[in-house]
Formats: structure tokens, C-alpha cells, sequence
């Protein structure tokens, strides 16, 4: 940087993926972000000069009031007296930063496609240096994230690091997720008024309830149209998301990791690095979603090769391990199909029900008298590979593993505090209980051919202190979760992790860099996965959603439906089984094999398409889709999830299509029986044979829908001519 720009402040446009931002850098000022969203074009450096006055806010009587750009990075020292982005201090001392100098960088990334400013802040008498990385991907997904390393010779207690990215005026609503355990991603929406909206994760995992992506756009908006902004946190452990808007006029979304007394402490020369915070921006929530989605299969580790059709057996035999009748259950999965044979909790030692055993992981000698090897063998020969469930940073009181080293517990200077489905925390930052584990799972990897880990986290973090001095663990044990899968997946080239937490709890876009699925809630009743795939597909692609179709009536909920609905909901995402084929009729296990024969038709569709979904008028239906890159070929699903007032329904647009070519429209077996069954009342047009129209009238126009009952679907495939 030249002394000029030292002086002056510059903007420069980052440009990719039909996304652009402007930044402007001072000399003395971390950046500050005054455009993210639509493509600009090619600009001048000369009319990026004059945005400078252009945007001069008026000044008035106070620096403060006036605020001419916040930075990614928000100080109280710049003039912010909203929420600052950097809190912290060495004992009560220098925990004001203010900036000698900002040094900027724009580089050029070829490998991926993308564009990095990276900026450098010094505050010479606090002794801190603060850095912001900003990236602006391929797909135009920005990435922020921001550091902050003591130059100082005394500890430095950092308590807040929450970068934050603006938005402009119209950006007038609010929407973020809400939920609980069996029910997640249940969207709610507010207006952004003046003030802070926080949704904050206590339990060292994002929850049940997490708020997933916090988004703001103009009101009203939906998934096709409305412009609309949003952020997600890419980080497991305990997390802040916000929406800030001041009096002054100024909206944030920010987010960050939330970091308990003393968490993180910098010795001098140490650093610590946020979280990435994603953000996203469309016309309407799908443009916004397949930013998210392409960046994620962009990524070099993405899943690539066909996800295959598995059954999990919980929902079969729960924690009755009977070996001749899981036997019997794998050759049922194996003759409709099923690719993958998941034995789920209950395998190890000790393990009866939930009170105890978690952390003994060896094969129980009396369930198990020759090891699991007479189910695993029998599970290759019928062409299945295999996969086991484990809890590694759980444990029971009641193990060997707790009696032999209650040490490795997390705890406070309480003991290890309330326990919850009878288990407690192991310590990962604990050299030793970290090396058992990497011992005991590496082991049981190898012995067994594992291909496939379901590894779950049932129990929130609650008093999650270091032994013996109680110190806040929590940091520490999100980092070494990562360090754990990614050091067997290195050991085991040919294995995958799916990310449970009672189903939904850990879902978001850091742990997904470290395991290959996650599971989408602990209830798989077809009508409230609906809600949930829609909602978690915000972020996540339907390749790394696990979605199965679960037993005539749900474990949870205890609704009862039929097959089609429930194999029809699966097939939006990986697909798999969770249901005791030994007690189904031989038609029912014919129709399954049907449909699992269909998602290996489809699943490449499924996996590489580009995710829509419809604003219909009429809140009782539900219009999914995914098309193909080339848009040559779509398959939607359209479902009614409550009576309508209306009857019968009005036409459904099918969106996504190229608006210039011809396709034909047919109801896509087996999922046509509401449409082409023997006993359909009120038959629609494009059934049957199906029809010719162009993208445009099927897209703007639509098709009119059929008589649906309530929790039945349809599905629509749509190839081009």
C-alpha cells in the first residue's frame, strides 16, 4: 500500500459468480463492505473513486452519528456504539483497538476460481495485530472470517469475535429457524426493527433450535422472487447469529463463535481465528440456497460417487441385538436393493438401553460371542457394505470407561454436572481420552471393513470444564471433534461419517467439512420431513441430507402413512431405510424394491441438479424440484400437506426450466398412483401420456394440480425434446 493510500480511502470490486462487493479500505480502518449482491459490471476505477463522495453520508455534529462505512469488523473506537465485532482485554487493559495502519491485499486465487482480500490491522500500543480475510468464491459466495494474534507480553483474554457484513435498506424482514428435538427447521419471520435480534447456542452444538441461516430481504419474499440476503456459521460448537439495525441507519448480519469466561486466552505470539461466516444473497431463496449448494460440490473432498441406498436398523431392533434376526433383516435389505447395512446403538459392551456402556467401544462377548464378523461377512457376500453407529464424545457413569477414568469427564469444579439420556461428556481435549478413541474407533474401523460411521451427539454441553481446574472446554472440544473424524478418514481412506446430534442438532456448514452426510432429524414421519429437508436444504445440498422412509406409522409422531408417501418423501436427499423388513408383507417389500430401484434411476439427478421449490398461493400444497444443469430433464414433487379451502386446487408452476425449449410432462412412476391409479377420481390433462409445452408457459403459467388427499403426493418428470 503507497502513502497516498494511506491517506485516501480507495474501493475495490470484487467480482465472481454474478455476485459483486464493494469494499472500501482506509489506511487506519479494517474494510468496510458498501455493496453485496448484484453483478455491477465492469466499473471504472474512476467512477470507484467518486463512490467515495457519492456516498458521504452529511455530516452532522458528531463522527459518530455520521458513520460513513462500518467495518466488517465493528469498534467503538471508529465511532460504533452498536454491538462491537472485537471484545477483549488483558485484565481490563487495552481492550480498545484502534489502528496505527491497515495494510490491504487483493489476490487472485486460480485454483478455485475465487477472490481473497486480506487485510491487516495493527494497534501498536494495544500490542494486538487483527486480520480480516474476505473471499468472494466462484459461485459468489462471500466467506468472512477474522483474527486476532497478541504481539503483547501478557496473556490477552479475547471474550467476542463476530465479523459482520451489511445490508442495504431494503432488507426490511427477517427469517431464521426455530425448533426443538423431533421437529426442527421450523421457519419464523419478523420485521428487522431498530435493535438487535441474537439467536444464540449454549449447548456446544449449534440445537435443535438453531436459527441455521439468519436472512433479511424485502418483505414477503420467497424462494422465486424477492431479493433477499443471508449468513450462516460454519462452526459446531457454541455460536451467535445476529441481525443489528441502528439508529443511524445501518443493518448487519453478523455472526460468530459465542466463547465462554476464559476460553480463549492468547499467550503472547498465539492468534485465534473466527469461524467462517457464509454469506449468500438471491432473488428469492433459491438463488440464495444454490450458492451455498454449488460451493459446497465444488469442493475437491464433495461426494461424488453414487450415494448409496442404506438401512439403518434403530427403528428394527432398537437395542435388541438378536443375531439370527439381523441376519434376516440384511438379506431383506439386500433383496429390495439396499446398498449399505448400518447396525445401529446397542452393540457394545454393557450396552442393554441408554444407561450405560456409552465409551466401552469393544463388541459385547455375549450379544457378540464371535464378534460382529458373522453379521459383517454375511453382509459383503450379499454385496452391502458396512456401517456402525457410534457416540464418541459421550460416556456413561455407569462404563468402564467412567470408573476407570472419571478424570476424562468434562466438568466443573461441581463434578460433571447434570447428565442427560444418562450420559455425560468425554473430554477430547484430554490427551489420553482423545488417543483412546482415535485407538478403539481406528481399530473397529480396520477389524470390521467399516465403510460408514453414524456418528452421533445426543447430549448438549452443560458445565463442559477441563479437569481439574474447570476451565471452559467447549472450543477445544468442537476442534478436536474435527481432528478426530478427519484423522480416521485419513487412516481409512475409504470411509464416511454421517453427523447425527439426535438428529438435527449438528447440521451446519462445519462439521460438513469433516463428515459426508448428516442426519436431518431423529423423525422421519414423511409429512414433517416436508418441512425440515425443505428448510435444511437452504444450505445443504439433497446428497448430503440422510432422509429415510421409516415403518407404516412414525416412531415418533405415530402418524400413519402410506408407502409411496413415505418412499416418495425419501427420495429428496440420500436415501435410505429405517424399518423392520422382517415383519412386511411380500407387497409391501415389492413395492419397496420399486422405489429403491427408482432412487438409483434418479439419485444422479437428485445429486447434481439445482434445487427450486414453488411460492404457491395455496398453503396446503408443496411444490419441490430438481433440475438438471443442462436443463434437459426435472423431477418435482408436488404434496398436499393439509386440507384446501379451495377445491379443487388451482394450477402449480414448475420452475427452473429453460423458458426456450419444449418439454414433456408425465406423472413419473411409482410415484403416479394419486394421479393414475385404479380408483382416481377427477383425472388432470398432463397424466397418462403427458403433454408438450415450453419452459416458459410450464414456469409463468403452470399445470393445473390433481385432487390430492391429504398427505399424498405426485411426482412430475419433465424431459426436454
Amino acid at each position: 500500500m503507497t502513502d497516498r493510500d494511506r491517506r485516501d480511502p480507495r474501493i475495490v470490486h470484487l467480482r465472481r459468480g454474478g455476485t459483486s462487493v464493494l469494499v472500501r479500505l482506509d489506511g487506519d480502518r479494517l474494510p468496510g463492505v458498501l455493496h453485496w449482491g448484484p453483478d455491477l459490471g465492469e466499473v471504472d476505477a474512476d467512477h470507484l473513486d467518486e463512490l467515495v463522495p457519492a456516498l458521504m453520508r452529511p455530516y452532522l455534529d458528531s463522527a459518530v452519528v455520521t458513520q460513513e462505512t462500518v467495518a466488517v469488523l465493528p469498534q467503538h473506537s471508529s465511532g460504533w456504539i452498536g454491538r462491537p465485532g472485537l471484545l477483549g482485554s488483558r485484565a481490563g487493559r487495552a481492550w480498545s483497538v484502534a489502528f496505527d495502519r491497515v495494510d490491504h491485499e487483493v489476490e487472485e486465487v486460480e485454483e478455485s476460481g475465487s477472490v481473497s482480500l486480506h487485510s491487516v490491522g495493527e494497534d501498536v500500543s494495544g500490542e494486538l495485530r487483527v486480520s480480516i480475510e474476505l473471499e468472494l468464491t466462484a459461485d459468489g459466495l462471500v466467506r468472512l472470517r477474522a483474527g486476532v494474534r497478541n504481539l503483547g507480553h501478557e496473556v490477552y483474554q479475547l471474550d467476542r469475535l463476530e465479523p459482520a457484513i451489511p445490508v442495504p435498506d431494503e432488507a426490511a424482514e427477517l427469517l431464521d429457524m426455530a425448533g426443538r428435538h423431533n421437529h426442527e427447521r421450523a421457519p419464523q419471520r419478523r420485521a428487522f426493527d431498530i435493535g438487535h435480534w441474537t439467536r444464540e447456542s449454549w449447548g456446544g452444538r449449534p440445537g435443535h433450535d438453531s436459527a441455521s441461516t439468519l436472512c433479511a430481504g424485502r418483505p414477503e419474499f420467497g424462494f422465486r422472487s424477492g431479493r433477499v440476503w443471508g449468513v450462516h456459521l460454519a462452526h459446531s460448537g457454541n455460536q451467535v447469529l445476529g441481525a443489528e439495525r441502528s439508529f443511524t441507519g445501518w443493518r448487519l448480519l453478523r455472526g460468530g463463535e459465542l466463547l465462554l469466561p476464559g476460553e480463549v486466552r492468547l499467550a503472547p505470539m498465539e492468534a485465534y481465528w473466527s469461524p467462517w461466516l457464509l454469506a449468500s444473497w438471491g432473488e428469492g431463496l433459491d438463488e440464495l440456497s444454490a450458492r451455498f449448494h454449488r460451493y459446497l460440490r465444488r469442493r475437491p473432498h464433495h461426494p461424488r460417487s453414487p450415494r448409496p441406498a442404506l438401512l439403518n436398523t434403530w427403528e428394527a431392533v432398537y437395542f435388541d441385538h438378536d443375531h439370527a434376526k439381523l441376519l434376516v433383516l440384511a438379506e431383506q435389505a439386500a433383496s429390495v436393493g439396499i446398498e449399505r447395512f448400518v447396525l445401529d446403538d446397542g452393540w457394545f459392551r454393557h450396552r442393554r438401553d441408554d444407561k450405560a456402556g456409552l465409551g466401552d467401544w469393544y463388541v459385547d462377548e455375549e450379544v457378540w460371542p464371535e464378534g460382529l464378523h458373522p453379521l459383517v461377512d454375511r453382509v459383503h457376500e450379499l454385496g452391502m457394505d458396512f456401517g456402525l453407529w457410534f457416540e464418541p464424545e459421550m460416556v456413561n457413569l455407569d462404563s468402564d470407561l467412567a470408573r476407570a477414568h472419571p478424570d476424562w469427564l468434562l466438568q466443573t469444579e461441581h463434578g460433571p454436572g447434570l447428565a442427560s439420556r444418562f450420559q455425560h461428556v468425554l473430554d477430547l481435549g484430554h490427551p489420553e481420552a482423545y488417543a483412546y478413541l482415535l485407538e478403539r474407533l481406528s481399530a473397529l474401523v480396520g477389524e470390521y471393513r467399516i465403510a460408514f460411521i453414524k456418528w452421533d451427539h445426543n447430549r448438549p454441553l452443560v458445565d463442559a470444564g477441563h479437569f481439574p481446574d474447570g476451565r471452559p472446554g467447549v472450543h477445544a472440544q468442537t476442534q478436536a471433534a474435527y481432528r478426530l473424524m478427519d484423522e480416521l478418514r485419513s487412516r481409512h481412506a475409504q470411509l464416511e461419517i454421517e453427523s447425527c446430534s439426535a438428529g438435527g442438532g449438528r447440521l451446519d456448514l462445519g462439521v460438513i467439512e469433516h463428515a459426508d452426510r448428516v442426519w436431518v432429524s431423529d423423525c422421519i414421519d414423511a409429512h414433517e420431513r416436508h418441512r425440515m429437508v425443505r428448510w435444511t436444504g437452504l444450505t445443504l445440498p439433497p446428497e448430503l441430507m440422510g432422509t429415510h422412509v421409516g415403518g407404516g406409522v412414525d416412531h415418533t409422531t405415530k402418524r400413519s402413512h402410506g408407502l409411496d408417501f413415505r418412499a416418495g418423501t425419501a427420495i429428496w436427499g440420500h436415501f435410505g431405510v429405517e424399518w423392520d423388513l422382517t415383519q412386511v408383507s411380500d407387497e409391501e417389500l415389492k413395492e419397496l424394491a420399486v422405489w429403491v430401484s427408482f432412487y438409483k434411476e434418479v439419485r444422479h439427478l437428485l445429486h447434481t441438479g439445482d434445487v427450486v421449490r414453488a411460492d404457491l398461493a395455496n398453503p396446503a400444497l408443496q411444490l419441490d424440484g430438481v433440475v438438471s444443469a443442462d436443463r434437459s430433464d426435472a423431477l418435482y414433487r408436488l404434496s398436499a400437506l393439509d386440507h384446501s379451502v379451495s377445491w379443487p386446487a388451482d394450477r402449480v408452476p414448475l420452475p427452473g426450466l429453460d423458458p426456450e425449449r419444449t418439454y414433456v410432462v408425465t406423472a413419473q412412476p411409482p410415484g403416479d398412483g394419486a394421479v393414475n391409479g385404479p380408483e382416481v377420481v377427477g383425472h388432470v390433462g398432463w397424466t397418462g401420456t403427458g403433454l408438450r409445452l415450453p419452459g416458459r408457459l410450464l414456469s409463468e403459467v403452470g399445470i393445473r394440480a390433481p385432487l390430492l388427499d391429504v398427505d399424498h403426493l405426485v411426482l412430475i418428470r419433465v424431459h426436454a425434446i
